[in-house]
């Protein structure tokens, strides 16, 4: 919204004369959303978003469904505590795994971002994934580009009533299906489809279903560059990432200027004119609406849509493929670059240490817990026969899906011995609790407290043990 106001001007005023007062133009800083009306485009990045959808989508909906080892494959199961991912069970104990996690994804979205901008954006991105596919489930009721701008410009009818609602009605499905498999990932899904239909499920259920239906329904179908635009943070602090060398998708201005339109017979290097025919196809594939011919913009999400149509034409004109391409900024303007820099290694190199020792921290995961309690009424007792006895209290998680037997040793002290039961059973999940009391002979003792190491170990897999170091008290030696 634009107002003209006039200019105060000191001299004028003085001179009881403000007529003589210039105008200026007021800006308004937020501009009201223009509804984009994206073409369709056919092409190979076209393709390679298309298979995205599908390795990102059907695994989502389709895991929650599979049990693996008589439980649903993959489970964060909140009130026990307990995170099932296809057989391997989380605790609150390994939250630092999740962090560790996600430190590693925030490098490889740096490395992705430092090599070729925000195609993570474009091609992976759940809001590009959606909108893409709201705009599929928009061009099957509504038709192309220019039927649905007419169709919104036409009066009310029974035929734009009938369009309208079928869009809709197909958003709010996937929005519905998208909010219960999200929610089937924190609650058994198959029960919780089957109390949802019958009206039976917890009142916190419906509610985040439906929250979750709304979200999406309002993400994709509604706000969609919006919140690419002006929600995404990554949006924001990109611009801190990129170099000269990021792989970004560029429009070739030295090739395409002066742009204009011709006849494809036309000798239009003769007219002057460069190989841009200003057909605005890369605009109206656009789903940000941007023109990438205005230079590198931070609403570009680098979904190639703009290079497909490009092509296409520059195919049925008979120039030469590339004029919009991804390329980097110093290649578009003939200077040196390279792909290859300290900063890309860096990132590629901590990503690669960080992502091994987290693969390899995983794989050797020992899925016991212990922890090794002194009994505190009394630090030791002595025998009539001069031994020492210390007793301690075991505490033993079992974090895995099935019971274990468990065997209790000892080590670090000459000739000590357990004299209670050695043997331990823990349920699956189950805190298994039992009293451990080791015995010491007279004389093998030459300090107040020595250390005691306590093995746990699984009688039939010798692969998971767990040692814990504690100490055996004793009075004080005589000499």
């Amino acid at each position: 919204m634009k107002k003209e106001l006039p200019l105060f001007d000191p001299s004028a005023n003085q001179a009881g004369d403000i007529g003589q007062a210039e105008a200026i133009e007021l800006v308004s800083l937020y501009e009201p959303r223009e509804k984009i009306y994206a073409r369709e485009v056919a092409g190979r990045f076209n393709s390679l978003r298309n298979y995205t959808a599908y390795i990102l989508l059907i695994p989502y909906f389709a895991v929650p469904w599979f049990n693996y080892g008589g439980r649903q494959a993959v489970l964060f199961d909140l009130p026990t505590r307990q995170f099932h991912i296809f057989g391997l069970t989380f605790w609150p104990q390994d939250l630092f795994l999740l962090a560790w996690f996600l430190i590693i994804a925030a490098f490889a979205l740096f490395f992705v971002t430092v090599f070729a901008g925000r195609v993570w954006c474009g091609y992976t991105c759940p809001q590009s994934v959606y909108t893409k596919l709201y705009m599929w489930a928009e061009k099957i009721t509504e038709g192309s580009r220019n039927a649905r701008i007419r169709l919104d410009a036409a009066p009310w009818s029974t035929q734009k009533f009938l369009r309208k609602s079928a869009k809709h009605t197909i958003w709010l499905g996937m929005a519905l299906a998208t909010g219960l498999c999200f929610v089937g990932y924190f609650t058994p899904i198959r029960s919780l489809a089957g109390d949802l239909l019958t009206l039976q499920a917890n009142p916190w259920a419906y509610f985040w279903v439906a929250f979750f239906t709304l979200a999406t329904y309002g993400n994709a179908g509604w706000l969609r560059e919006q919140v690419c635009i002006y929600m995404c943070p990554y949006a924001r602090f990109q611009s801190v990432m990129f170099d000269a060398d990021t792989l970004v998708v560029s429009y070739d201005e030295a090739r395409g200027e002066p742009r204009g339109s011709r006849n494809k017979s036309l000798d239009y290097k003769a007219e002057g004119l460069g190989d841009c025919i200003n057909c605005q196809q890369c605009v109206q594939v656009c789903p940000v609406g941007i023109d990438i011919r205005d230079g590198i913009q931070y609403e570009c999400i680098s979904c190639a849509a703009c290079i497909d149509a490009c092509d296409s034409v520059m195919d049925k004109m008979g120039y030469p493929r590339g004029l919009v391409r991804y390329s980097t900024e110093n290649a578009v303007h003939d200077k040196p670059s390279s792909i290859v820099r300290p900063r890309l290694v860096g990132y590629g190199a901590m990503l690669g240490i960080m992502a091994g020792l987290f693969a390899w921290t995983i794989a050797t995961r020992i899925p016991l817990e212990v922890n090794v309690i002194r009994e505190r009424g009394q630090l030791y007792q002595t025998l009539p026969d001069g031994s020492i006895v210390n007793q301690f209290e075991i505490k033993v998680l079992n974090m895995t899906e099935a019971a274990r037997n468990l065997r209790i040793e000892i080590d670090g002290i000459p000739g000590a011995k357990i004299t209670s039961r050695p043997e331990v059973h823990a349920d699956a999940g189950e805190v298994a609790d039992v009293m451990l009391r080791v015995q010491v002979p007279a004389g093998n003792m030459d300090v107040i407290n020595m250390p005691l190491m306590v093995i746990i170990r699984d009688v039939t897999d010798d692969s998971i043990r767990v040692t814990e170091e504690s100490r055996f008290m004793g009075p004080a030696p005589t000499f």
